[in-house]
């Protein structure tokens, strides 16, 4: 074992000194060492109910004759940060998370882990971790929010954003926000739609590094500290037979989880996590490969933001096995990998039957016949776009309109507010990217502000940042390269006229190549918009988001 190392011989009788401060007994220290990782804090309402989670973890952990010891990850609430400084420092935080985890798992010669997040960027930094360390890890999520209701309709996250964006449009009043802002998230867990953070637990589930219900039990179910429970004994059987992340996470299970991806209509930040953690895994996934699975790949769920249903719904209806059950129909699954059940993919999802049509279609009645995600090359975007297919009106899945240009989100949202943006602009905020923002914020408030001033079916946006999960309409994100490397998307002129063509995955800029050049060959290299810290490390160490956005040793 490898806690051997600080519990087992006479010159580790000073290491067990320190465990006896701790008022571990030798039974316990004869006994594997398992790091429950506890992302447990006060200001993020998915994580408010991790502490019940992890205390049923270690009950877990010791029936099955491990020694459970806590230790701390840390998380952002994206939906607090959103919109200011603060949403700076959300994605930073993934490598934040993995790095602080692999030097407690190493200095601390933990034999196995239970992973306990629940939101945006600690998801897929633990799961980063998990396959740098790559010792027997299980994942156990604090679970969804309870959808919000309001006027008999259910509400979510997204749905507040839009009021904002309604009011200042004159369309809705201050005490009719109030109403949306004390019923719209009425209890603990991560928001209640198909957003990053629930994306990211339901992918982790389809990975293999978690249980049956890890995407979908809501937070506060009993149900959920059971599947804690669950999670704590399984730890300790993975020990037993040597199963290990990297066994469990291999380019097939990426490939099953960018499938699952398009069925289920994710948030495009699972296009920025997914090739990050696989990276960390040893596996490299060139993302173009996305759009030959979105073709063969119908998308079968229309949640939150993307239609009227809610984790809830989804959890009730079988939860992602039936979703993938359902897939597997077509052959799009690799059936044959191995999770963290002992079992492969094909054995735990078999009898795992479609319990409600409405949130899970038929393989015969898909919403439409390719993925909820496009992947989208052209002269704008010599890398890529992202766009969340499943959540753009269909008037605009081909849209040719002005560039109405701003070098940061802030200025981008005055416009909106203010009236000054039309139906068939193209907004272009740039300058948002890894590099440049830095920190890729979220640009929830931009999208929501259009969707709320009636101009989701006729006003397309365009960045180098990214999205949330919450944000729904023509939003296409992550394009590479971003702006702060001389990307096209930092030569594009107020009025110029940009071309969007989803169907055929295209993105481009209607401005000949010889323009092109001669404004690259003017562009100059803006002064970094942060010296000092994390963030200008990070700066300048991170890649664009086609990559995954990760960080790259000079």
């Amino acid at each position: 074992m490898r806690s051997d190392s600080v519990t087992k011989g006479m010159q580790q009788a000073p290491h067990r000194s320190l465990f006896h401060a701790l008022g571990l007994t030798e039974e316990e220290l004869d006994r594997p060492l398992v790091g429950i990782v506890s992302s447990y804090n006060e200001i993020v309402p998915g994580h408010m109910n991790l502490d019940k989670i992890v205390a049923a973890v270690k009950t877990g952990v010791s029936m099955a004759g491990g020694t459970p010891i806590v230790f701390p990850a840390i998380a952002v609430c994206d939906g607090i940060a959103m919109g200011h400084i603060g949403m700076k420092y959300s994605l930073v935080t993934r490598d934040l998370i993995a790095d602080s985890t692999e030097c407690m798992a190493m200095a601390h010669a933990f034999d196995a882990l239970v992973m306990v997040p629940n939101c945006d960027k600690n998801v897929p930094g633990l799961l980063m971790a998990a396959a740098r360390l790559n010792i027997p890890t299980v994942f156990v999520s604090g679970g969804p929010m309870l959808a919000g209701h309001v006027h008999g309709q259910k509400r979510s996250l997204s749905s507040m954003f839009e009021a904002v964006g309604a009011h200042a449009a004159g369309k809705m009043t201050e005490e009719e926000v109030k109403e949306f802002e004390e019923k719209t998230c009425p209890t603990c867990g991560s928001c209640s739609g198909m957003y990053t953070a629930n994306s990211m637990n339901c992918l982790t589930e389809v990975l293999g590094m978690g249980l049956k219900g890890n995407g979908t039990i809501p937070a506060v179910y009993s149900e959920r500290i059971k599947l804690a429970k669950h999670a704590g004994m399984q730890v300790m059987e993975m020990v037993k037979r040597n199963i290990r992340p990297r066994d469990i996470m291999t380019k097939e299970a990426f490939l099953n989880a960018l499938t699952m991806d398009m069925a289920l209509g994710c948030s495009t930040n699972s296009m920025l996590h997914l090739p990050a953690i696989a990276h960390e895994a040893g596996v490299e996934i060139d993302m173009e490969i996305a759009n030959q699975i979105s073709a063969k790949t119908p998308n079968l769920c229309h949640l939150a933001p993307a239609g009227p249903t809610y984790m809830e719904d989804l959890n009730e209806a079988g939860g992602i096995y039936a979703v993938m059950n359902e897939i597997s129909k077509k052959g799009l699954l690799n059936l044959d990998c191995i999770t963290v059940t002992g079992k492969t993919v094909g054995e735990n999802i078999k009898n795992c039957s479609n319990k409600n049509p409405e949130v899970i279609r038929p393989i015969e009645n898909p919403y439409s016949q390719t993925g909820g995600i496009a992947i989208l090359k052209g002269n704008l975007a010599p890398d890529t776009g992202v766009v969340k297919r499943s959540a753009v009106v269909e008037e605009m899945m081909v849209h040719e309109g002005p560039a109405r240009v701003f070098d940061c989100e802030e200025d981008a949202i005055l416009a909106i507010k203010g009236g000054k943006i039309v139906a068939g602009d193209v907004v272009v905020i740039r300058y948002e990217g890894p590099k440049g923002g830095p920190g890729m914020r979220e640009m929830l408030n931009p999208t929501s502000a259009i969707a709320g001033m009636g101009l989701g079916a006729s006003v397309a946006l365009i960045t180098d940042g990214r999205f949330s999960g919450a944000s729904r309409g023509a939003s296409i994100g992550h394009v590479s390269p971003e702006a702060a490397v001389g990307g096209p998307i930092a030569l594009v002129e107020e009025g110029d006229i940009i071309q969007i063509d989803i169907p055929n995955n295209r993105l481009d800029l209607k401005v000949s190549d010889e323009e092109l050049e001669r404004r690259r060959a003017a562009w100059k290299p803006r002064e970094p918009k942060v010296k000092s810290g994390y963030l200008a490390r990070y700066a300048s160490m991170v890649t664009s988001g086609n990559r995954g956005a990760v960080l790259e040793i000079k």
